[in-house]
């Protein structure tokens, strides 16, 4: 029988800095879930385009947005803003970055195992 689990973002197994942001990452029940967190500036094509070596995110994201507003640009040209409360599923192939001068904090269920990490997908 499986075991329950009850874990805190307070306390992540692993974290991850890179310009203008870290991602704290939970392993659970064999998975990951990440807490993304991007400061004002922060751009995935100006911070992290040079840590991973690929032309956009190629790592898919299924992500609750906590707080801020991440502007989104898929390599077909859709474009749009996510705010606080929203849900984005974001396959491989998009940059983005953040808008104001709030955070963005995210929370993914699906992108978060190599997000951040040099020659990784994300």
């Amino acid at each position: 029988m499986k075991r329950s689990e009850h874990r805190a973002f307070g306390e992540p197994d692993e974290v991850r800095t890179f310009p203008n942001g870290r991602a704290e990452i939970l392993t659970m029940d064999g998975g990951e879930v990440g807490k993304l967190t991007f400061a004002p500036g922060w751009r995935w094509s100006n911070d992290l385009k040079p840590l991973v070596n690929t032309a956009s995110c190629e790592a898919p994201h299924f992500q609750y947005h906590l707080s801020g507003k991440l502007g989104i640009r898929m390599d077909d040209g859709t474009e749009y803003v996510a705010v606080a409360g929203d849900v984005t599923s974001l396959p491989s192939g998009h940059d983005a970055w953040v808008i104001g001068e709030e955070d963005v904090v995210v929370v993914d269920w699906y992108g978060a195992s190599h997000y951040a990490q040099p020659t990784s997908i994300a």
